[in-house]
C-alpha cells in the first residue's frame, strides 16, 4: 500500500478547514503517511455574484476536482456533501463521510434574537431557493435579499447597513470558529436542510486501494443518511434550482426521513415525516417518493 496520498480541496477556509479536519482523522489512523493538500480552483469560487441556480447548481463547486481526480492529479477528494451533484462520474465514487456535524441552519443577526422575532420587510440574505422558500412560508412579509459568499465573507456583510439577518449552516458556521454570532439554531418545522449538509465527503476514483484506506475513518450512520438523502435528491431530479430540504436521522434503530418542497413564493407543496426500517432504507426512499407530486 502506498503511503502518499494527495489531497485536492478548493481553496475557502472553511474547504481548508474540512480538508485539515479530514487528515487530522487519518492521520490518527495512519500517522506514517502523508497528505499533501493541493488546492484546485473552481468554477464556482470564481462567480460570487450570481445566484446558483443561474450559473449551474451544485457542480460548478466540485467540476475541476473530480476532473484532476480522474487525471490522477490527486488521490482523494474533500468535499462538502451537500455541494456534491446527487450522482458521480461512472468512475467516481463516496470512499467516506465523517461523522456529520449538526446539518440544521442557523439565523444569524445583530437585530433579532430569534427568526420569529423579525419585524415585517426586514431583509434576510440567502443565495438559496431552499432557504428562501421555507422563509417565506414561515413569514411572507420577510424581504428575502440574494447574498453569496463565504461564511466569513457572508457575515462580515451583514455589519453592513440594510441586511437584519442572514440563514447559514450551523456545521460551516461551528467549523469556522464563529459560533458567538448564532442567535438561533433554526428546527426543521421552520428550515429543513438539503441533502447532504453537515456531512464532510471524501470522492475517490473507483479503486480498491483508496476504499481501503478510507474505511476506517467512514462513520456508517452518516454515511447511510446522506446516501438516502442523495438517492432521494437523485430520483426526485432536484439540485440547486428545486426548493427542496431533505433529511435523514438515525435514531432507536430506526429511520426518520424529513422531507419539504416548496415553490419558490413559500407556498408548501410536500411536507412530511416518514419512518421506516435501519435494515431497508430503499423501501424508505421508495415511500417518499410516492408522495412527491
Amino acid at each position: 500500500m502506498k503511503t502518499k496520498w494527495i489531497v485536492g480541496t478548493r481553496g475557502s477556509r472553511l474547504a481548508l478547514k474540512q480538508t485539515e479536519l479530514t487528515i487530522e482523522t487519518l492521520k490518527n489512523v495512519y500517522p506514517d503517511f502523508d497528505f499533501p493538500v493541493k488546492i484546485i480552483k473552481t468554477t464556482g469560487d470564481a462567480a460570487w455574484d450570481a445566484p446558483l441556480n443561474l450559473i449551474g447548481g451544485k457542480g460548478i463547486f466540485v467540476k475541476e476536482i473530480e476532473e484532476a481526480l480522474l487525471r490522477e492529479e490527486i488521490d482523494i477528494a474533500v468535499h462538502s456533501m451537500k455541494d456534491l451533484p446527487a450522482e458521480l462520474g461512472q468512475t467516481l465514487i463516496l470512499g467516506a463521510i465523517l461523522e456529520r456535524e449538526d446539518p440544521r441552519d442557523v439565523f444569524i443577526s445583530l437585530t433579532y434574537e430569534s427568526i420569529k422575532n423579525v419585524e415585517n420587510k426586514a431583509k434576510i440574505g440567502t443565495s438559496s431557493i431552499r432557504r428562501k422558500s421555507q422563509i417565506l412560508c414561515f413569514n411572507k412579509n420577510i424581504e428575502v435579499v440574494n447574498l453569496r459568499g463565504n461564511v466569513d465573507t457572508r457575515i462580515r456583510k451583514l455589519k453592513e447597513p440594510g441586511l437584519d439577518g442572514i440563514i447559514l449552516a450551523y456545521a460551516g458556521v461551528k467549523r469556522m470558529g464563529f459560533d458567538q454570532y448564532i442567535k438561533e439554531i433554526l428546527p426543521f418545522n421552520i428550515m429543513l436542510p438539503p441533502a447532504g449538509q453537515g456531512a464532510i465527503g471524501i470522492e475517490i476514483r473507483n479503486e480498491s486501494e483508496a476504499l481501503h484506506v478510507l474505511k476506517p475513518i467512514n462513520h456508517e450512520n452518516s454515511f447511510l443518511e446522506v446516501d438516502i438523502e442523495r438517492k432521494l435528491l437523485a430520483a426526485i431530479g432536484g439540485g440547486c434550482q428545486t426548493p427542496l430540504g431533505i433529511n435523514a436521522k438515525v435514531a432507536n434503530k430506526k429511520i426518520e426521513l424529513h422531507i419539504v418542497l416548496c415553490k419558490e413564493n413559500g407556498e408548501i407543496s410536500v411536507k412530511e415525516k416518514i419512518v421506516g426500517s435501519l435494515g431497508h432504507p430503499d423501501e424508505l426512499v421508495a415511500k417518499a417518493l410516492k408522495i412527491m407530486p
